[in-house]
């Protein structure tokens, strides 16, 4: 009997993620900016793979559920990252629609740390001659 459930739940878990994933790749082409799309792609996404990857956990012998969980804990902590740095970058080459930013403290960030007159942030400070 506890087999009978242990399947059945590990196969909600694993529809589940797999229905979160699928919203995840419709939100990807159906929302209409770019920070939208990343909140799409990052939020749904690694829920997805945790309800399945977990739902694998459930019908793996003991020894290989830690590799699956080491799977699971990549996910969540490279998917805030990527999308954080995904969307700098949008920021930074104005691929973001800014009517939609509500509040907008990189702004003011940015504005601070603007270079010196005539200067790329790039550029470094000579060498010293010898």
């Amino acid at each position: 009997m506890s087999d009978v459930v242990v399947d059945v739940v590990s196969a909600v878990l694993m529809l589940v993620g797999a229905g979160f994933c699928l919203l995840s790749g419709i939100g990807l082409v159906r929302f209409p900016d770019t920070v939208s799309r990343l909140h799409a792609a990052s939020k749904a996404q690694t829920l997805g793979v945790l309800l399945v990857v977990l739902g694998a956990v459930l019908q793996t012998p003991a020894g290989k559920a830690p590799s699956l969980l080491l799977i699971a804990l990549f996910s969540l902590l490279t998917a805030p990252v990527t999308g954080h740095i995904v969307a700098r970058i949008a920021y930074r080459t104005d691929a973001v629609e800014r009517r939609r930013v509500v509040l907008d403290e990189l702004a003011t960030r940015l504005v601070d740390e603007r270079p010196a007159e005539g200067r790329r942030p790039d550029d470094r400070e000579p060498p010293a001659p010898r």
